[in-house]
């Protein structure tokens, strides 16, 4: 049976469609994709994102034992900022991709993926080495404001002086009354917050957050605004982009990799792969004649499969067709021409400069 977050009966007094995501209940759109996706682009949208997980380190050498799982370098940022990263398999592939928060060098929250939940606990209890990770998912409700019209609405109810946040910095104090967790973060390709409070809470801040920003047409949103908006972007959508088998140097991650932070998980590997030469790598791509790209579809080289699409749509704000896929490093450039295998037919695309979309 599906879970569901704090907000569930909230999504269905607005009338939203639910649907099963990651074992989760969640709203996949409440008017339309289309509208919800223009509402972030032009002014904001409110996503519930409560099925996310957390997983804090904390204690004497909580920064050494979580830095030494990620990628990234938490010791080279300062208390107040968070950090994207990949936390990786023997082999370099992906166990998540995961944004890591730095409190203090004795308290480090890592938000995971929410089909990863149990999965990214497990693997950072199995490889830690110190200070044990605390499973902390069911502390947090998380709510994202994303839209250019984010900060004015999020500022009407908090003392936090938001345009003292830089983007990937954070905060603590209270939103609307509620203790809170404030950080500049997001996955749409705008300036917003995610704003992370007690789930007992969380239906309080949603109502509030929502009335706040009525004025400037802050809309709820669903996944599919979301799915389309991290598309645009060409961010990567775990399970979908990346995934066990693929590598951070593939997916065009190598910036999350910080080679000079000493040993982590899946390092060795990497490196084999850098010296090596990496075989594929993950491209975006419009369609050159009518057709959508989707999941799972072939990507072809004239007749011959040359790889497969991870994700595609039809972008609402580039007003194209669009995909992300993995190809052979040799075809895995600008101006590229291939061919999306669609219902049997080839379909011509050209692979193209990334993200498709960018604010003028």
């Amino acid at each position: 049976m599906a879970r569901k977050t704090p907000l569930y009966e909230a999504h269905r007094a607005l009338g939203a469609r639910l649907v099963d995501f990651a074992g989760w209940e969640m709203p996949v759109q409440y008017t339309s994709v289309i509208a919800e996706h223009e509402a972030v682009r032009n002014a904001a949208g409110l996503f519930d994102v409560s099925h996310m997980g957390e997983v804090e380190f904390r204690g004497a050498g909580a920064l050494a034992s979580a830095n030494a799982l990620i990628t990234n370098d938490l010791a080279r940022i300062a208390d107040g900022q968070a950090v994207y990263a990949g936390l990786l398999n023997e082999a370099g592939g992906f166990v998540d991709d995961v944004v890591a928060y730095r409190f203090s060098p004795e308290r480090i929250l890592i938000c995971v993926n929410a089909s990863n939940r149990a999965k990214d606990f497990a693997w950072m209890a199995e490889h830690a080495k110190g200070v044990k990770p605390v499973d902390r998912g069911d502390d947090y409700a998380q709510l994202a404001l994303q839209g250019p019209k984010a900060p004015a609405i999020l500022q009407r109810l908090t003392p936090v002086r938001l345009e003292g946040i830089a983007t990937y910095h954070f905060a603590e104090g209270t939103v609307a009354g509620v203790g809170c967790i404030v950080s500049r973060t997001g996955y749409t390709g705008e300036d917003g917050f995610e704003v992370y409070c007690p789930p007992e809470r969380a239906v309080e801040l949603w109502n509030a957050l929502l009335e706040a920003g009525a004025q400037d047409g802050l809309r709820p949103a669903g996944l599919g605004a979301r799915d389309t908006l991290r598309t645009e972007m060409k961010y990567a959508l775990y399970g979908n982009d990346i995934d066990d088998v693929h590598t951070p140097l593939e997916a065009g991650l190598g910036w999350i990799v910080k080679w000079d932070k000493g040993d982590f998980v899946g390092r060795a590997a990497l490196e084999r792969q850098k010296q090596a030469g990496v075989p594929r790598k993950l491209v975006g791509f419009e369609m050159r004649e009518p057709g959508i790209p989707r999941h799972g579809y072939p990507l072809l080289e004239g007749s011959t499969a040359a790889g497969v699409v991870t994700s595609g749509t039809m972008g609402p704000s580039v007003k194209k067709a669009i995909g992300i896929g993995y190809l052979p490093a040799a075809l895995a450039r600008e101006g590229a021409q291939v061919a999306v295998e669609i219902r049997g037919r080839p379909v011509k695309a050209e692979v193209v400069k990334t993200p498709f979309w960018r604010r003028s």
